[in-house]
């Protein structure tokens, strides 16, 4: 029963930050003006009443909680509504987060591949030569803001020396430098996090003994110490895909990437706030629950999160 009790409370939480959110979101866009005012701005001869009739055609002349109330009725049937200007949102919003799922899956392996050899390797050598040049250049990865990094791929790997693809998602080959300009800037935090999970790991007890009855070093690295320092890491991983989908406007930007990100910049500029309203939100709610997934996994394999 604990272990269903935890599981209520933390969907009860993930609810609760949800509605939250979405509140908060649907509350910070109308903020930004009448849409209806915003839609007409272009046109000279646009009287009060052709304003009053835009907003009931919208729905906008409802009280703020009724418009929220159907927003989220909406979301639970999967109608998203219509866009001010480019039809169904639903469909919107079905060709741009394939985009953004898969360079956000794509960056994290890149990640994973890179940063967990080097972690290993870095706290197996620690105070080494490699050791040092390892966390220097993790630091010089962490210094780099994405978008320049990005700017300088396309700059050479498109414009110098025409390589690859520099924007859109014509083939696979435009994923390489977008997916390499996260990954690299993820692999510098996770290169620091593999080799502190490794240290700590490496300097407990039962390793010692491992050691001490003369196990094989491969052995102990890699199906003792890297199976326990994986909690850790693979719980910071999972957050950090969360905070990832929300991180890739720049990036998407940069590259013209068609994922959530650019759906949002564009809705912004179009001042179509039902389409950045729905963009907002899902991305929130994505997030929500990769953290959501993350914290009840965690919960099961170690029993003290449970009581915490």
């Amino acid at each position: 029963m604990p272990v269903f009790r935890f599981i209520l409370q933390r969907v009860f939480q993930a609810i609760l930050v949800t509605l939250a959110v979405t509140l908060f979101v649907a509350f910070a866009i109308r903020l930004t003006g009448d849409p209806a005012i915003m839609m007409t701005a272009e046109s000279s001869n646009v009287t009060e009443e052709d304003l009053a009739q835009i907003r009931e055609a919208l729905g906008l002349n409802r009280p703020f909680f009724v418009q929220y109330f159907e927003f989220i009725t909406s979301l639970l049937s999967g109608d998203l509504g219509e866009s001010f200007f480019r039809g169904s949102i639903r469909d919107l919003i079905g060709i741009a987060m394939p985009a953004t799922l898969i360079l956000a899956v794509a960056s994290l392996g890149i990640s994973i591949l890179i940063s967990i050899p080097l972690g290993i390797h870095s706290a197996l050598h620690k105070g080494g030569l490699s050791d040092q040049i390892i966390r220097v250049l993790s630091l010089v990865g962490l210094s780099f803001p994405n978008f320049w990094l990005g700017i300088m791929f396309v700059l050479l790997l498109s414009i110098t020396f025409p390589i690859l693809p520099a924007s859109g998602f014509e083939s696979w080959s435009a994923l390489i430098l977008p997916a390499l300009t996260i990954g690299i800037i993820l692999t510098a935090t996770n290169v620091r996090l593999v080799r502190t999970q490794m240290l700590e790991t490496l300097s407990a007890q039962y390793i010692m003994v491992a050691r001490a009855k003369g196990m094989n070093e491969g052995v102990v690295i890699y199906k003792h110490a890297l199976r326990n320092a994986a909690i850790a890491i693979v719980t910071f991983l999972g957050l950090q895909f969360g905070n990832l989908i929300g991180g890739l406007v720049v990036v998407e930007l940069v590259f013209n990437w068609p994922g959530m990100g650019t759906l949002s910049i564009e809705a912004i500029a179009q001042r179509d706030y039902p389409l950045l309203q729905a963009t907002v939100s899902l991305l929130a709610i994505m997030i929500v629950a990769v953290n959501l997934a993350v914290d009840l996994v965690y919960g099961l394999i170690d029993p003290r999160i449970r009581v915490a």
